[in-house]
């Protein structure tokens, strides 16, 4: 049993993981097509999409191992998510399928050029939107009854999971925002610096508002956030965050390149360190924990061989094409 227990966790970790490396990357690529509308009409947009362009695909691998995982490692889990959240779900897939499109057609099409620049960023909006919408309604909580979601269609849209789809909208535009600083030159680089200012104020105010709401949503999250002695523990984690907005906005005024998107990474690994605060060791807060939607222990050995090869191989081509494109990048390309 002990050992299923410590599998159980293992597998816990890998998905909560591949959902972070998901937010990270795609999360900069959804920020520049949420800061499109903001950038003038042909280098401007053509330098700030070529940015992306060797990576932007392969970031979605990370969004497919999440989900797959779950299904396959959680299905219990997946059973009862996936019903309660399909409208802000397929409004992702939606959007991403999108903005996927617009990508390419905005080269191949340039009389149309204006229209499918309104589908990126709107596809952007969307999926943003949507992602955080979700994360705002899984932390309200799931009516769950026996082994099954016992809510209706629309009890996902509420104030909160709004606030939070906003909050998510905001803090990828910073990460966007942060991307262009440390690939672009001249005119955009000064321009996403100013955008960058103005999102680490809104993305702070965001993450005070979220977490100050967030432990009177159900009694499990005051207690850990603010019950002794967790109090002790969990107050660092604001307090870095803190630290991190400072660093984060003298490094923007310093004219630093690299580190305002680093330090912006290091802002999101907080936010989620919080969330796993909150929820762990349920999958369903308040519902369901990862022992009992877990699959049989025989399952998840088997996965687990699979994960153990396939996870490097992703890491590893990800990060040669981040290595490889690592310089900065203009309306033709990278140089």
């Amino acid at each position: 049993m002990a050992y299923s227990f410590d599998l159980t966790v293992v597998w816990a970790f890998v998905i909560a993981f591949a959902v972070f490396a998901y937010i990270v990357m795609d999360g900069f690529d959804l920020g520049i097509g949420l800061l499109f509308p903001l950038l003038r009409p042909g280098a401007e947009r053509d330098t700030a999409m070529n940015s992306v362009a060797p990576v932007w695909d392969g970031n979605e691998t990370w969004l497919v191992l999440g989900g797959g995982g779950l299904f396959a490692v959680f299905p219990l889990a997946y059973a009862v998510i996936l019903p309660a959240l399909y409208a802000p779900i397929i409004a992702m897939l939606l959007g991403l399928i999108f903005r996927g499109v617009a990508f390419e057609f905005r080269w191949r099409d340039p009389r149309h050029r204006a229209a499918w620049d309104v589908a990126f960023a709107g596809g952007s909006l969307v999926a943003a939107l949507a992602q955080g919408i979700t994360l705002g309604a899984l932390l309200q909580g799931i009516t769950v009854e026996g082994r099954a979601y016992a809510g209706g269609w629309w009890d996902w849209l509420t104030p909160f999971s709004i606030l939070v789809g906003a909050s998510v909208v905001v803090a990828y535009a910073l990460l966007g925002a942060t991307w262009l600083v440390m690939r672009t030159e001249g005119q955009l680089q000064a321009q996403a610096r100013r955008y960058a200012l103005g999102l680490t104020v809104a993305t702070v105010a965001a993450i005070a508002l979220v977490s100050a709401v967030t432990p009177f949503l159900q009694g499990r999250y005051a207690e850990r956030w603010l019950a002794m002695p967790n109090v002790l523990v969990t107050a660092q984690v604001p307090l870095l965050v803190a630290l991190a907005a400072y660093a984060l906005w003298r490094a923007l005024r310093s004219g630093a390149e690299r580190a305002p998107f680093l330090i912006a990474l290091g802002l999101f690994a907080l936010t989620f360190l919080g969330l796993g605060i909150s929820i762990f060791p349920d999958i369903v807060p308040g519902r369901i924990t990862i022992w009992q939607a877990a699959a049989p222990e025989a399952s998840q050995i088997f996965l687990l061989a699979g994960a153990s090869v396939l996870i490097p191989i992703i890491l590893s081509y990800t990060a040669y094409a981040y290595w490889v494109f690592r310089g900065k990048v203009d309306a033709h390309g990278y140089h």
